[in-house]
């Protein structure tokens, strides 16, 4: 009999193969019927390694071509980083899950594994988000802030060339690649609030395909897409693109995260990308109203001033 194929979507970098093997495994074990195939999709983000994110900006750089894919039917599930996933998915897609969330926070990475606090004024740091450019300024204005393009291996070695002082990437990108040993520090989230879904590996696959649903539904963990639904809320509430200047990160508490009682926490801000302001607001609300206070969080953003900002950075819905 022959075995059924399911055909697996992802980017074809290093880091993002790990991540598609990962769903590959868990998928055979827990179907060893099926055979599953990876297909690396180069996408325009790929492609473009020139110029800072933030000049390019729009939604989906790394991911539309894979859609795509997925919608014309050469592949069957599309693995993403979920915070390069926009909130608005085509008519046809769904998020159909998501694995156990890693470790969310970000990871400065130093040639000599000096830390932060070694820093000096005037020592590059790298980045190529915004939102980090906007936490580090307003916790170290002293710093240079400069840009950076690549994949996790290309960044790196830059930084071992000696081109900046300090790199910080998601730290979940090192550890998946083996390269723990790379991580100076780890960025508490009171300073730098990570992007929403930093950590998460999102599974997209088409609506009308109920059996790749359930495949992935399998595999997935219901507290990580409540936690990854909150924070797409925030997300979606002020415009949904993944180079906004927004950190946002939502906490289940207690153990069954489909108890009304279990209870969630969701930090979010906004800062202006020179660090100058930065907008804060939290709070804590049951499981099942999650997605409610994400609302909530953002119009208070917006209200206590981050619209200004995003006028003033001349973002509109993703642009």
């Amino acid at each position: 009999m022959t075995r059924p194929v399911v055909r697996l979507g992802t980017r074809g970098s290093r880091l993002a193969l790990i991540q598609a093997e990962m769903v590959r495994s868990r998928l055979v074990a827990r179907s060893p019927e099926l055979r599953v195939e990876v297909v690396p999709i180069r996408t325009r983000g790929d492609r473009l390694q020139d110029k800072p994110l933030s000049v390019y900006g729009g939604k989906g750089f790394f991911i539309k071509e894979i859609e795509d894919a997925l919608l014309d039917g050469r592949v069957d599930l599309a693995v993403h980083s979920l915070k390069d996933l926009p909130t608005d998915l085509p008519p046809g897609l769904v998020l159909g899950g998501v694995l156990a969330r890693e470790e969310p926070r970000d990871a400065l990475a130093t040639a000599d594994g000096a830390g932060l606090e070694a820093l000096v004024e005037g020592d590059a740091v790298a980045t190529s988000s915004s939102r980090r450019r906007a936490q580090l300024l307003a916790m170290r204005p002293d710093l240079s802030v400069v840009d950076v393009r690549g994949n996790v291996d290309t960044r790196l070695a830059k930084l071992d060339e000696g081109r900046f002082r300090a790199l910080v990437v998601a730290a979940v990108g090192l550890v998946r690649m083996g390269l723990e040993d790379r991580v100076s520090g780890l960025l508490d989230p009171e300073v730098m609030l990570p992007a929403s879904c930093q950590g998460t590996i999102g599974m997209e696959v088409r609506s009308d395909d109920g059996r790749m649903l359930r495949l992935v539904q399998a595999i997935g963990d219901a507290r990580t897409m409540a936690c990854s639904r909150a924070e797409r809320a925030v997300l979606h509430a002020v415009g949904g693109g993944c180079q906004l200047p927004l950190g946002c990160l939502a906490e289940i508490d207690g153990t069954d995260v489909r108890t009304r009682a279990t209870g969630g926490r969701i930090r979010a801000l906004i800062a202006a990308p020179d660090g100058s302001r930065v907008i804060r607001r939290e709070g804590t609300a049951a499981v099942d109203r999650l997605e409610e206070l994400a609302s909530d969080l953002a119009a208070e953003l917006l209200g206590a001033g981050g619209r200004e900002i995003l006028e003033e950075i001349g973002y509109r819905d993703g642009s």
